[in-house]
C-alpha cells in the first residue's frame, strides 16, 4: 500500500494538473470503485458534475480533493489500497484494462483524470469536510511527521505511555500518521531500533532521532517519487519512482548491512515482515521474572 511519499507525489501531480478545473462528467466503470458511496454510481456522478476542484490535500496517506460550487463543503476522497492509481490521460488514450472511475473537465486541455484499480481495494467517495477541512471519515487520523504543526512533544508522551512496541506505535495511524511498513523498517534501521522495543523505554532524545530518520527517509523518498517495486504504483504520468534503489532493509533480506555488512534477515511481523540487521538493532532483552 502507498505510504506517505507515494502519496504525496501522487497530490502534487494532481495539485498541477487537476486542482482548479470543473468537472463536467463523471463515468463509474466498476461499482466497487465507489462502493463507500453508498448512494451509488448515479449520484456520485451528479454531486460532482459542475464542481470545481481545490487544492488536493493530504494526512499521512489520505489523500482528498475539495469540491466548490456543491453547496455541501464536499470532497473526494481517495483511497488508493494496494493498487489504485490517479492518472492524468488525453481523452483520446486507450482504455486502461482496470480503468474503475473517469472524470472529464470543463475545459479545452484535452486531459481527463482516470482512477485504476486492478485489485479493486480501493475507491473513490464523496464526504463532508470538517471544520478543520478534514474528511469527517478520517478526522482521527494523526498528523505526519513532514506536516509543520506535528507535536513532537506529544507524540513522545504518547509513545512513553503505550504498552507497545515501537513498530506497532509507528503503524498506529491515530498516533503518526503515514508511516507504514518499508518506511518503519528504514527509520528503524538508521535509527539501529530493534522493532519489538517497548516504546516506555525510548528516551526523549532517541524518539527526537527517530522522527529525524523518518523525516530524512521520507523526504529522500520524495525527491525520486517514491518506490516502486511492480507498476501498480505510479504518479499521475505513470511514471515509477525510484526509491527502491536506495532502501537500506526492506527487502533486503541476506544481504550485507550497509553498515557492519551482517546479513540482513527477515521476519513475520503482523501479517506483514520486518527487515534489520540482527547486530545494529539487537533485539530487546526479556524481562525478568518477578519484575
Amino acid at each position: 500500500m502507498p505510504e506517505l511519499p507515494e502519496v504525496e507525489v501522487v497530490r502534487r501531480g494532481l495539485e498541477s494538473w487537476v486542482g482548479g478545473r470543473t468537472v463536467a462528467e463523471v463515468e463509474v466503470l466498476h461499482p466497487r470503485a465507489i462502493r463507500r458511496h453508498l448512494a451509488g454510481a448515479v449520484d456520485f456522478a451528479d454531486r460532482l458534475r459542475g464542481a470545481r476542484i481545490g487544492t488536493p490535500l493530504r494526512r499521512g496517506k489520505y489523500l482528498w480533493l475539495p469540491l466548490a460550487g456543491t453547496g455541501d463543503g464536499l470532497c473526494v476522497l481517495a483511497h488508493l489500497g494496494m493498487s489504485g492509481q490517479l492518472l492524468v490521460q488525453p481523452h483520446d488514450a486507450p482504455d486502461e484494462k482496470h480503468l474503475r472511475v473517469r472524470v472529464r473537465f470543463a475545459d479545452e486541455t484535452g486531459t481527463e483524470l482516470r482512477f485504476i484499480d486492478q485489485r479493486t481495494f480501493g475507491g473513490l467517495s464523496l464526504h463532508e469536510l470538517t471544520p478543520d477541512g478534514l474528511p469527517d471519515v478520517i478526522a482521527h487520523i494523526a498528523r505526519d511527521p513532514l506536516d509543520p504543526a506535528f507535536d513532537e512533544e506529544a507524540f513522545h508522551a504518547a509513545l512513553r505511555r503505550r504498552r507497545s512496541t515501537v513498530k506497532r506505535a509507528l503503524l498506529d495511524q491515530s498516533l503518526i500518521s503515514g508511516v507504514g511498513n518499508i518506511y518503519a523498517d528504514e527509520a528503524l534501521w538508521r535509527s539501529r531500533l530493534h522493532y519489538d522495543r517497548p516504546t516506555a523505554t525510548l528516551t526523549r532524545p532517541r524518539t527526537t532521532e527517530l522522527l529525524g530518520h523518518i523525516r530524512d527517509v521520507m523526504n529522500a523518498a520524495l525527491a525520486v517519487g517514491g518506490t516502486s517495486f511492480d507498476s501498480l504504483y505510479v504518479n499521475v504520468n505513470g511514471e515509477s519512482g525510484y526509491f527502491d534503489r536506495s532502501l537500506d532493509a526492506y527487502g533486503r533480506e541476506g544481504l550485507p548491512c550497509r553498515r557492519c555488512a551482517t546479513p540482513l534477515r527477515r521476519r513475520p511481523w503482523m501479517n506483514r515482515s520486518s527487515y534489520f540487521c540482527p547486530r545494529c538493532q539487537r533485539p530487546p532483552r526479556p524481562a525478568r521474572s518477578g519484575v
